[in-house]
């Protein structure tokens, strides 16, 4: 499970019944480096396309393999599994939350980091989005905006009408990984709350 990416760990654990679950997100938590006799007994029931995977995997932070983890759940089954951990072990449960990305964390961006986000993410994706989003998230994106580019985009929200929550977590979920990949490639600053990465204009 824990050499799985992060979104197909999230679809597992959230198959699994809740006790079951919680041990195994303790076990995750708290492994070291698997044996070679273990993966070894293991190879021989998996794919050889799974195991080159497996074999070139890098050696992660448990704590932040397993927020990544739970930035894939839907919001539902967010709280339910962290619910789950913090009984077990608060101290991890904030280890993990402190880890988190999560939708309502765009405020971070600056300005330009949201013009470029904005850039790259589909209209029907961000309308999708932002049906479900806090007023400062969406004053923070319309803000960024023209005014003909907010209108069209309020007028796609309306038109939608009700949508179900499940389709809105995917796309805020979508919206938030296009921020991580702009992030990785530089090409935006996701500010930590360290003022010595603030940005003095």
């Amino acid at each position: 499970m824990s050499k799985l990416k992060s979104d197909h760990t999230a679809r597992v654990l959230g198959e699994l019944p809740e006790d079951f679950a919680g041990e195994v997100m303790a076990r995750m938590l708290s492994m070291g480096n698997v044996q070679k006799e273990v993966l070894n007994a293991i190879e021989h029931t998996l794919r050889e396309e799974f195991m080159a995977t497996l074999s070139n995997a890098r050696t992660r932070n448990t704590h932040e393999a397993m927020a990544d983890i739970f930035n894939s759940f839907d919001r539902g089954t967010e709280q339910r599994f962290m619910g789950m951990l913090e009984e077990r072990n608060r101290e991890s449960a904030e280890k993990v939350k402190s880890l988190m990305f999560t939708f309502e964390d765009l405020q971070k961006l600056d300005p330009l980091g949201i013009q470029t986000l904005l850039r790259h993410v589909e209209k029907t994706q961000l309308a999708l989005g932002l049906k479900g989003a806090s007023e400062t998230i969406r004053d923070m994106f319309f803000s960024n905006m023209s005014e003909r580019q907010g209108k069209i985009l309020r007028e796609d929200m309306e038109a939608m009408g009700p949508v179900r929550l499940r389709e809105v977590d995917e796309a805020q979920a979508e919206i938030v990984s296009k921020c991580k990949d702009l992030s990785d490639a530089g090409e935006i600053i996701i500010a930590d709350g360290n003022t010595e990465d603030e940005l003095v204009y």
